[in-house]
């Protein structure tokens, strides 16, 4: 078995790297390992509304209007 090992700062070793195709040996004799494994959490997608700080689109179009209004403030000719 090839494993690896992960090392702290002092050498000490904090975890360890199975190959997959050993896991997967290891899980089907030992049925009773695939209880430690953590079950995947659906994740919820959020719409970009419901972020703090968002904007209507008439703020937005507001926003990006003075945005280039005040490009086109700096882009005269002395």
């Amino acid at each position: 078995m090839s494993l690896q090992y992960i090392s702290d700062d002092a050498g000490n070793h904090t975890a360890v790297i199975i190959p997959i195709n050993e896991w997967n040996e290891i899980t089907a004799k030992h049925a009773d390992l695939k209880e430690l494994q953590d079950k995947p959490e659906s994740a919820v997608k959020k719409k970009p509304s419901e972020y703090a700080g968002t904007m209507s689109k008439e703020e937005a179009q507001k926003f990006i209007e003075y945005v280039e209004q005040s490009r086109n403030e700096w882009e005269r000719d002395f």
